[in-house]
C-alpha cells in the first residue's frame, strides 16, 4: 500500500488548509489517521477515523479546528484545517491500517503504511 500526501504549505494564522492523502487501496474497513510531527518533538496523534467501529477521533488540540474526512471511491483522506495556529506548524503524515481496533486509533504503531509527510508551516 502506497500513501502520498500533499497540500502543505506556508499559511499565516488564522488561515484554512487542506491536506490530502491519495492511497493506493483504500477500502471500507480501512482505518486512517494523521499524525504530525514539529522539529524537535515526538510524532503526535491528530485526527482519526474507522467506519469498521464507527469511530472518529481527535486530538484536544485540534478539536472543532480539524476535520478528517474520506472519499474511498478517490481512494483519498483528507484533513481540512481551519483557524491554524502557529503551533500547528509541522510535518503531517498521513496513515492507514486494516487491524486498528478502536482503543488503539490514536497510537502510530496500530497502522501499517504511512505516507512521506507534507510540510506546514503557519507563521505571520
Amino acid at each position: 500500500v502506497q500513501l502520498q500526501a500533499s497540500g502543505g504549505g506556508l499559511v499565516q494564522p488564522g488561515d484554512s488548509l487542506r491536506l490530502s492523502c491519495t492511497v493506493s487501496r483504500l477500502t471500507f474497513s480501512t482505518s486512517v489517521a494523521w499524525f504530525r510531527q514539529a522539529p524537535r518533538r515526538e510524532r503526535e496523534f491528530v485526527a482519526a477515523n474507522s467506519r469498521r467501529s464507527g469511530t472518529t477521533k481527535y486530538a484536544d488540540s485540534v478539536k472543532g479546528r480539524f476535520t478528517i474526512s474520506r472519499d474511498n471511491a478517490r481512494s483519498t483522506v483528507y484533513l481540512q484545517m481551519v483557524s491554524l495556529k502557529p503551533e500547528d506548524t509541522g510535518a503531517y503524515f498521513c496513515a492507514v491500517g486494516d487491524r486498528v481496533i478502536s482503543g488503539r486509533i490514536s497510537v502510530p504503531d496500530a497502522y501499517d503504511y504511512w505516507g512521506q509527510g507534507t510540510l506546514v508551516t503557519v507563521s505571520s
